[in-house]
């Protein structure tokens, strides 16, 4: 095992217990400042989701779209706390994947550090401002979020999008190139744009969880179910026959896309006041 692997390996178990130690102090202080905690643990259907999403992850499929679809067909959450809500609960699963793929693969170091390095920088610019984004801006963006990733989807499976690539590592103009686009990836990822592991961190999900601009329960369901479901796509199933699920999650996408902009595209709620997540009915 390389050194970089064996540095992401160690980062990569003792990031998980610092991200969850500072999530419980963060929720305890802001319920100490007056916030409601989560009286009720999450559903099992919100399990489900983080199993399945983080399964097809793994695989290349996303979790960031898929997630967002099903959410939204089901009206679980607050459109404004979507992207906290995605960043949060896939936080952990993304990190398991990043210590399997990162130590099985030997990336060359450069290349990891300075493209992570720029997903964190931009996570946490696009962070600041999208917890602060009102509902109806952030539904247009989720709205175009959704289409981009379709549109990706569409050009994989008709081969309009280059094949998959076994570079280990970049140089020069290339590098360059590709540590901007990363910083970019790591903003647009606080808006639901989803930025393959390893480059989400917790370190954009701890500002949702300080402003409680996510959803916790959801958030709980799809770190606990999102885990299982890592594993299971890396060391049992490995690969599946991927082109008739792609136009599956065209379809899927598609449609969370029109709901999310048909929401955007309506009178807005006045503002009402913080509830319980127990008891807080989503809004669209």
């Amino acid at each position: 095992m390389s050194l970089v692997a064996k540095l992401v390996l160690v980062a990569g178990l003792v990031m998980p217990v610092l991200f969850t130690f500072a999530w419980r102090r963060i929720e305890r202080a802001n319920v100490a400042a007056g916030l409601p905690p989560a009286t009720q643990p999450p559903t099992g259907d919100w399990l489900a989701i983080g199993f399945v999403a983080n399964f097809f992850d793994t695989l290349g499929i996303g979790s960031f779209a898929t997630t967002t679809a099903y959410v939204k067909f089901r009206n679980l959450v607050r459109d404004e706390h979507l992207p906290g809500t995605l960043n949060v609960g896939h936080a952990l699963p993304t990190i398991a994947q990043a210590i399997i793929f990162t130590t099985a693969i030997a990336v060359a170091p450069l290349t990891l550090i300075s493209m992570v390095a720029a997903a964190v920088a931009g996570g946490y610019f696009g962070t600041g401002i999208v917890s602060k984004l009102p509902r109806r801006s952030i539904q247009l963006g989720m709205g175009i979020a959704l289409l981009i990733a379709a549109a990706i989807f569409v050009m994989k499976v008709t081969g309009v999008m280059p094949p998959d690539g076994n570079a280990l590592g970049l140089t020069g103009g290339v590098l360059v190139f590709a540590i901007v686009v990363n910083f970019l990836l790591g903003a647009l990822m606080q808006l639901g744009i989803g930025l393959y592991a390893p480059c989400l961190t917790p370190v954009s999900s701890l500002k949702f969880i300080r402003q409680r601009k996510y959803d916790k329960r959801l958030g709980i369901g799809l770190a606990v179910g999102g885990i299982p479901g890592v594993l299971l796509a890396a060391f049992v199933v490995k690969s599946l026959p991927m082109q008739w699920l792609y136009w599956l999650v065209v379809v899927v996408v598609l449609y969370a896309a029109i709901l999310m902009l048909r929401s955007a595209l309506q009178p807005q709620p006045a503002p009402d006041a913080v509830v319980s997540d127990a008891v807080q009915k989503p809004i669209r």
